[in-house]
Protein backbone atom coordinates (compact mmCIF):
# COMPACT_ATOMS: atom_id res chain seq x y z
CA UNK A 1 0.00 0.00 0.00
CA UNK A 2 1.32 3.48 -0.88
CA UNK A 3 2.10 5.98 1.57
CA UNK A 4 -1.15 8.14 0.39
CA UNK A 5 -3.47 5.24 0.73
CA UNK A 6 -2.22 4.04 3.99
CA UNK A 7 -3.01 8.16 4.74
CA UNK A 8 -6.16 7.33 3.24
CA UNK A 9 -6.89 4.21 5.30
CA UNK A 10 -6.11 5.52 8.61
CA UNK A 11 -7.47 8.77 8.40
CA UNK A 12 -5.36 10.68 11.04
CA UNK A 13 -1.64 12.18 10.59
CA UNK A 14 -1.00 12.90 14.66
CA UNK A 15 1.78 15.97 14.34
CA UNK A 16 4.71 15.79 16.65
CA UNK A 17 5.84 19.25 18.13
CA UNK A 18 8.29 17.88 20.98
CA UNK A 19 11.00 20.11 22.85
CA UNK A 20 13.63 17.19 22.54
CA UNK A 21 14.72 14.10 21.00
CA UNK A 22 13.60 11.85 23.82
CA UNK A 23 10.05 13.43 24.28
CA UNK A 24 9.37 13.42 20.34
CA UNK A 25 10.33 9.47 20.68
CA UNK A 26 7.96 8.48 24.14
CA UNK A 27 5.13 10.45 22.18
CA UNK A 28 5.58 8.61 18.85
CA UNK A 29 5.53 5.05 21.24
CA UNK A 30 2.86 6.10 22.90
CA UNK A 31 0.42 6.78 19.56
CA UNK A 32 1.68 3.88 17.57
CA UNK A 33 0.26 2.20 21.17
CA UNK A 34 -3.09 3.22 20.24
CA UNK A 35 -3.22 2.30 17.41
CA UNK A 36 -2.21 5.02 15.00
CA UNK A 37 0.98 3.81 12.64
CA UNK A 38 1.62 7.37 11.20
CA UNK A 39 3.72 10.19 12.22
CA UNK A 40 4.55 13.78 11.51
CA UNK A 41 7.73 14.99 12.87
CA UNK A 42 8.13 18.50 12.83
CA UNK A 43 11.52 20.32 12.08
CA UNK A 44 10.81 22.50 15.31
CA UNK A 45 11.97 19.07 16.90
CA UNK A 46 15.34 19.63 17.96
CA UNK A 47 17.51 17.04 15.51
CA UNK A 48 14.54 16.27 13.45
CA UNK A 49 16.22 14.80 10.53
CA UNK A 50 18.09 12.46 13.13
CA UNK A 51 15.10 11.16 14.87
CA UNK A 52 13.45 10.62 11.41
CA UNK A 53 16.11 8.24 10.49
CA UNK A 54 16.65 6.83 14.30
CA UNK A 55 12.22 6.11 13.73
CA UNK A 56 12.54 5.01 9.96
CA UNK A 57 15.11 2.60 10.89
CA UNK A 58 13.33 1.41 14.02
CA UNK A 59 10.22 0.63 12.64
CA UNK A 60 10.69 0.01 8.85
CA UNK A 61 7.44 -0.27 7.13
CA UNK A 62 5.72 -0.89 10.02
CA UNK A 63 5.13 2.83 10.88
CA UNK A 64 4.85 5.51 8.49
CA UNK A 65 7.09 8.58 9.54
CA UNK A 66 6.85 11.83 7.57
CA UNK A 67 8.52 15.61 7.96
CA UNK A 68 6.23 18.06 8.65
CA UNK A 69 7.17 22.17 8.90
CA UNK A 70 9.13 21.69 5.80
CA UNK A 71 9.21 25.21 3.95
CA UNK A 72 12.00 24.61 1.43
CA UNK A 73 13.48 21.78 -0.89
CA UNK A 74 16.58 21.53 0.77
CA UNK A 75 15.08 20.77 3.97
CA UNK A 76 12.29 18.38 2.20
CA UNK A 77 15.56 16.72 0.55
CA UNK A 78 17.21 16.03 3.56
CA UNK A 79 14.14 14.82 5.59
CA UNK A 80 13.64 11.82 2.38
CA UNK A 81 17.31 11.43 2.69
CA UNK A 82 16.70 10.64 6.17
CA UNK A 83 13.59 8.46 5.56
CA UNK A 84 10.37 10.67 5.23
CA UNK A 85 7.70 8.81 3.69
CA UNK A 86 5.73 12.20 2.96
CA UNK A 87 6.28 16.19 3.64
CA UNK A 88 4.20 18.50 5.43
CA UNK A 89 4.02 22.44 5.06
CA UNK A 90 2.16 24.95 6.36
CA UNK A 91 2.38 26.89 3.81
CA UNK A 92 2.59 26.48 -0.53
CA UNK A 93 6.31 26.89 -1.56
CA UNK A 94 5.99 25.51 -5.52
CA UNK A 95 10.18 24.43 -5.63
CA UNK A 96 9.08 21.87 -2.77
CA UNK A 97 6.36 21.07 -4.35
CA UNK A 98 8.38 20.21 -7.87
CA UNK A 99 11.44 18.60 -5.65
CA UNK A 100 8.85 16.31 -4.25
CA UNK A 101 6.87 15.15 -7.70
CA UNK A 102 10.53 14.52 -9.28
CA UNK A 103 11.66 12.01 -5.57
CA UNK A 104 8.20 10.41 -5.50
CA UNK A 105 7.77 11.84 -2.27
CA UNK A 106 3.93 12.61 -1.48
CA UNK A 107 4.02 16.20 -0.62
CA UNK A 108 0.99 18.02 1.58
CA UNK A 109 1.05 21.55 1.02
CA UNK A 110 -0.30 24.14 3.59
CA UNK A 111 -2.44 26.56 2.13
CA UNK A 112 -5.75 28.10 3.28
CA UNK A 113 -8.50 29.94 0.54
CA UNK A 114 -9.68 27.90 -2.89
CA UNK A 115 -7.15 29.88 -4.60
CA UNK A 116 -4.21 28.36 -2.83
CA UNK A 117 -5.99 25.36 -2.52
CA UNK A 118 -6.19 25.08 -6.37
CA UNK A 119 -2.98 26.46 -6.80
CA UNK A 120 -1.35 23.43 -4.95
CA UNK A 121 -3.40 20.90 -6.20
CA UNK A 122 -2.85 21.93 -9.86
CA UNK A 123 1.24 21.96 -8.95
CA UNK A 124 1.00 18.58 -8.30
CA UNK A 125 0.31 18.10 -4.33
CA UNK A 126 -1.25 14.77 -3.74
CA UNK A 127 -3.55 16.18 -1.05
CA UNK A 128 -3.79 20.00 0.39
CA UNK A 129 -3.00 20.11 4.24
CA UNK A 130 -6.21 23.24 5.02
CA UNK A 131 -4.51 25.64 7.73
CA UNK A 132 -4.83 26.76 10.27
CA UNK A 133 -8.33 24.77 9.66
CA UNK A 134 -10.05 26.56 12.42
CA UNK A 135 -9.92 29.65 11.73
CA UNK A 136 -12.28 30.29 9.01
CA UNK A 137 -14.76 28.04 10.75
CA UNK A 138 -13.32 24.62 11.02
CA UNK A 139 -15.81 21.76 9.23
CA UNK A 140 -17.84 23.61 7.77
CA UNK A 141 -15.59 25.57 6.18
CA UNK A 142 -13.96 22.70 4.72
CA UNK A 143 -17.32 22.07 3.54
CA UNK A 144 -18.21 24.39 1.52
CA UNK A 145 -14.44 24.23 0.26
CA UNK A 146 -15.25 20.93 -0.94
CA UNK A 147 -18.49 21.48 -2.59
CA UNK A 148 -17.03 23.24 -5.40
CA UNK A 149 -13.34 21.20 -5.14
CA UNK A 150 -14.76 17.19 -4.71
CA UNK A 151 -11.59 16.13 -7.29
CA UNK A 152 -9.03 17.76 -4.27
CA UNK A 153 -7.80 15.82 -1.22
CA UNK A 154 -7.99 18.19 1.68
CA UNK A 155 -6.30 17.58 5.34
CA UNK A 156 -7.20 20.02 8.01
CA UNK A 157 -5.03 20.67 10.58
CA UNK A 158 -5.08 23.47 12.91
CA UNK A 159 -7.63 23.06 15.84
CA UNK A 160 -8.51 19.78 15.31
CA UNK A 161 -10.09 17.57 18.72
CA UNK A 162 -11.83 15.02 19.54
CA UNK A 163 -14.70 17.12 19.73
CA UNK A 164 -14.87 18.09 15.84
CA UNK A 165 -12.87 15.37 14.35
CA UNK A 166 -16.19 13.41 13.69
CA UNK A 167 -17.17 16.51 11.55
CA UNK A 168 -14.14 16.97 9.92
CA UNK A 169 -14.56 13.69 8.16
CA UNK A 170 -18.21 14.11 7.90
CA UNK A 171 -17.77 17.16 5.61
CA UNK A 172 -14.98 15.55 3.58
CA UNK A 173 -11.38 15.66 4.94
CA UNK A 174 -9.43 13.10 3.05
CA UNK A 175 -7.46 12.82 6.58
CA UNK A 176 -7.63 15.26 9.70
CA UNK A 177 -3.96 16.44 11.25
CA UNK A 178 -3.86 16.13 14.81
CA UNK A 179 -1.14 18.44 17.00
CA UNK A 180 -1.83 19.34 20.53
CA UNK A 181 -5.30 17.52 21.29
CA UNK A 182 -3.22 14.35 21.15
CA UNK A 183 0.12 15.20 21.33
CA UNK A 184 -0.25 15.79 24.92
CA UNK A 185 3.00 16.98 25.80
CA UNK A 186 2.07 17.91 29.46
CA UNK A 187 0.40 14.50 29.66
CA UNK A 188 4.18 12.95 29.24
CA UNK A 189 5.99 14.77 31.40
CA UNK A 190 3.78 14.12 34.54
CA UNK A 191 4.48 10.57 32.80
CA UNK A 192 0.81 9.66 31.72
CA UNK A 193 1.38 8.41 28.47
CA UNK A 194 -0.90 6.27 28.46
CA UNK A 195 -3.40 9.23 27.79
CA UNK A 196 -2.11 9.54 24.50
CA UNK A 197 -2.92 6.25 23.70
CA UNK A 198 -6.26 6.35 24.95
CA UNK A 199 -6.91 9.52 23.31
CA UNK A 200 -5.10 7.45 19.49
CA UNK A 201 -7.62 4.84 19.97
CA UNK A 202 -10.92 7.52 20.84
CA UNK A 203 -9.56 8.96 17.42
CA UNK A 204 -9.22 6.00 15.79
CA UNK A 205 -12.76 5.29 16.49
CA UNK A 206 -14.16 8.85 15.84
CA UNK A 207 -12.97 8.79 12.29
CA UNK A 208 -13.88 4.94 11.78
CA UNK A 209 -17.46 6.16 13.16
CA UNK A 210 -18.25 9.07 10.76
CA UNK A 211 -17.26 7.16 7.41
CA UNK A 212 -18.72 4.39 8.45
CA UNK A 213 -21.86 6.95 9.42
CA UNK A 214 -21.10 8.76 5.92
Amino acid sequence: MSAVDRIRDVGIVPVVRATSAAEALEAVEAIRAGGIPILEITLTVPGAVQIIAELTSRFGDETLIGAGTVLDPDSAHACIDAGARFIVSPSLDLPTIALCRRLGVPIFPGALTPTEIVTAWKAGADAVKVFPANALGGPSYLKSVKAPLPQIELIPTGGVSLKNAADFITAGAFAIGVGADLVDLAALRRGEAGAITEKARQYVAAVAAARAAA
